[in-house]
């Protein structure tokens, strides 16, 4: 095989739009303007910040653009949303989350703790999924808060969030997710759903990094994020980054724009699951179907996940054995864990995450290059004699 350069880690961070990029120059240049100022130039820098909030709003199908609260990204728009939340109750003490989340949803919750709040993690199957029954099972009077994404980081399963929503506001409670995966990636509609709050990052969908933005439906009251200067109508204070607000509105206006490609895309996730099964003693993580396009994640039984990637890096591939976040970890993933794999299965995991850039081509190298480096892991590995003809658990 040629060696090739592939990206197969979108799902960590995408490469900028050119459009985007072209959008934000001017704002670094001439129109750099503080937009809390009223002279012209600063009132130009506002009128990109609220045309970019429209555009934003409009993506996520938002009723108005003041919804919409521009933040640091996804990680803050957790925090904000979880803790803002729990702020402001006397009474209620109880959280809802998956036991799957992000770990921005899940230490920011279990933060709270300490300030005697109680927090209850929803068991999913083996396809990463939250049942309903389970959701309506775990609901208390003192419930305030359920947070559970829409589509997981790791194995791509796309959950429920319209049915578990209902039961969450059949109970009085608020319903946040976690959409960072999953805005830019495929239809989301804010109103739809029927979320009080959504989480999203730009560098999630070809936007710059450090900027994201929380969805705040109107009528729900959670504390300030951070006092100040009175920005976002005082709910996040602080000198809006202009530039890379504009860009993450281009970036997601540019992404929502077409959704013809999706069955594409899909195609070529399922070529590319259906050759990296071809490898004895491999198995699909996450949904089969409701999953993300762009996701192709997998557990290789016998050899370790670093491994493979740094062979594959070796190949030109460039591929994560899960979370980005927590890649420097050596305990096995939670998500794995939580959909029932064993400790030494869930470490032999592979996440392959693709752009609309990739071609069959690609796809094609990438499954020969990875058969290629699983049978040269297994052949030095002390352990694979041992666990060969072992099904996978």
């Amino acid at each position: 095989m040629d060696k090739r350069i592939i990206y197969a880690d979108n799902a960590a961070t995408t490469k900028i739009s050119e459009k985007a990029l072209a959008a934000m120059l001017p704002w670094y240049t001439e129109n750099f303007g503080n937009p809390s100022s009223i002279y012209g130039r600063a009132r130009t820098a506002r009128r990109g910040i609220e045309a970019a909030r429209e555009t934003v709003a409009k993506a996520l199908g938002a009723a108005k653009p003041n919804e919409i609260y521009f933040t640091s990204g996804g990680t803050e728009s957790d925090d904000w949303a979880i803790k803002g939340a729990a702020a402001l109750q006397t009474t209620k003490k109880h959280i809802v989350i998956s036991g799957i989340e992000h770990h921005a949803i899940s230490e920011t919750a279990h933060s709270l703790e300490r300030f005697g709040f109680e927090v209850t993690e929803l068991p999913v199957d083996s396809c990463g999924l939250v049942s309903v029954e389970s959701l309506e099972k775990a609901m208390r009077p003192d419930t305030f808060l359920v947070s559970i994404m829409l589509a997981n980081n790791e194995i791509g399963t796309i959950q429920p969030i319209k049915e578990l929503c209902a039961v969450a506001k059949a109970h009085g409670a608020l319903f946040h997710t976690d959409a960072v995966q999953a805005v830019g990636h495929i239809p989301v509609n804010v109103q739809e759903l029927g979320v009080d709050m959504l989480s999203l990052s730009s560098h999630k969908f070809h936007g710059p990094q450090g900027v994201g933005a929380m969805y705040i439906r109107s009528g729900v009251r959670i504390a300030n994020l951070i006092d100040g200067g009175g920005q976002e109508r005082r709910r996040r204070s602080g000198t809006e980054n202009v530039a890379a607000i504009v860009g993450m509105a281009t970036a997601l206006e540019e992404q929502t724009a077409d959704w013809s490609r999706l069955p594409k895309l899909e195609a070529l996730r399922d070529r590319l699951i259906k050759g990296l099964l071809e490898i004895p003693y491999t198995q699909q993580t996450g949904h089969p179907t409701r999953r993300l396009p762009t996701n192709a994640s997998v557990v290789i039984n016998g050899i370790e996940g670093e491994g493979i990637i740094l062979g594959l890096d070796n190949c030109g591939i460039q591929a994560s054995s899960g979370s980005a976040c927590t890649s420097g970890s050596l305990d096995p993933s939670h998500v794995l864990l939580g959909i029932g794999l064993e400790h030494a299965v869930a470490h032999g995991s592979l996440r392959l995450s693709f752009g609309e850039e990739t071609t069959e081509e690609d796809i094609d190298y990438i499954i020969a290059s990875t058969k290629q480096v699983v049978e040269r892991l297994r052949s030095m590995s002390p352990v694979w004699d041992s666990v060969n003809n072992k099904p996978l658990k």
